[in-house]
């Protein structure tokens, strides 16, 4: 279970990540926020925003047009 859960679903890019960045800015070192959205592109842009911004992404599925990220903020 997520510390914290935002949803992003029906937002396109760029969105979801600068909602997740503020998300991630509220929580605390190893604390965990679960995204859900519906952009295509987010998968490739939570692995990205993932890596450069140095929190982990622990978790990333697609099904049925619905895409799910859990990140850990380091």
């Amino acid at each position: 279970m997520a510390d914290q859960e935002l949803d992003a679903r029906g937002l396109n890019c760029p969105l979801p990540i600068l909602r997740a960045k503020k998300a991630l800015n509220m929580l605390t070192t190893g604390q965990t926020l679960l995204i859900l959205a519906t952009d295509p592109g987010s998968a490739k842009d939570f692995e990205v925003f993932a890596k450069q911004t140095g929190n982990q992404l622990l978790e990333s599925k697609a099904l049925n047009g619905e895409y799910t990220f859990l990140l850990k903020k380091s």
